[in-house]
């Protein structure tokens, strides 16, 4: 019996391991994404940069559909739509904090998703939140005002946005535990993409004839990338899909809790990365604030 435990054991931390070493992958994949979209900001607007990093989603996603058909029930057309369109808006907001603020504190707004997952899944999911999961909320909440340590006229644009980063990202995640008991993933996955790449489309078009420089971060003109920014756009591209493939590989091979709390590992590579792109450091009351939310955020993981 002790044989079977010591080798059930072993199994089990090397299941583990191997979920840790995919989080640590995706996580830097997704940092060195978020450089590879800072670069390409300085030649076009986030709007675009957004088009190109759902564009690669579509035509990846789509030729594994072709592959292999989706198998689904569906019934739930509006709820897939907001799933995309949650996805896609929040994502606007991210790409546009990426182009205008450090790296490390665009990608920190954007990880309070699950803490906002937590309370959006309590208020229209009806789920049952514990006191370490109210608790882990009002400490995202410290953690976020300590970021954005609003002053007398209330938070910045950036501060707004990033926020709403992570709201949109914690609406669409919150949809997708319903959609998931109707949709093939694939299918999912591709309502975010698609109104990704058709949603900057119109916007362009708009943009055209009603440009307003208060919605700079939806709005914005197409320009053709050429020489190294299609480095840039072709390495966005990958890197995501890359990075999205190892995280759905690293909560296939162990627990979301561990996997989850391993996550945000991302803000630290986000940090490095940002530093070496020409990034100032955190200073002692925003790493407070950054502490504070992945605190909070492994702390709703544990709940889980």
């Amino acid at each position: 019996m002790k044989i079977v435990g010591i080798l059930s054991s072993m199994k089990y931390i090397k299941e583990l391991n191997n979920g840790v070493k995919y989080m640590l992958a995706a996580s830097f994949l997704f940092a060195i994404m978020g450089a590879f979209a800072k670069l390409a900001s300085q030649y076009m607007s986030s709007l675009e940069v957004v088009f190109f990093r759902n564009l690669f989603g579509v035509i990846l996603i789509g030729y594994a559909v072709y592959k292999t058909p989706m198998k689904q029930s569906g019934g739930k057309p509006f709820l897939l739509f907001f799933r995309g369109f949650m996805g896609f808006v929040s994502l606007l907001a991210y790409f546009y904090n990426v182009a205008n603020i450090p790296l490390g504190d665009a990608m920190t707004y954007s990880k309070t998703a699950p803490i906002f997952t937590a309370l959006f899944a309590w208020l229209f999911l009806k789920e049952k939140l514990t006191f370490s999961a109210w608790l882990a909320v009002f400490v995202g909440f410290g953690g976020i005002l300590f970021i954005t340590q609003p002053s007398g006229a209330g938070f910045s644009k950036y501060d707004l946005l990033g926020i709403f980063s992570g709201i949109g990202a914690a609406l669409a995640y919150t949809s997708v535990r319903e959609l998931r008991s109707y949709y093939d993933t694939r299918m999912i996955v591709l309502s975010f993409t698609l109104v990704g790449t058709i949603g900057p489309i119109i916007l362009f078009v708009l943009s055209k004839y009603f440009y307003m420089s208060e919605l700079d971060f939806m709005m914005g003109e197409f320009v053709m990338p050429s020489g190294v920014v299609w480095l840039y756009v072709v390495g966005l591209g990958i890197l995501g899909t890359l990075s999205q493939y190892y995280m759905t590989k690293a909560y296939s091979e162990t627990k979301a809790a561990i996997v989850g709390a391993v996550s945000y590992s991302t803000i630290v590579f986000s940090i490095l990365v940002g530093v070496f792109l020409g990034d100032s450091l955190p200073n002692f009351i925003t790493t407070c604030g950054i502490v504070l939310i992945v605190g909070a955020g492994i702390m709703v993981a544990k709940t889980k």
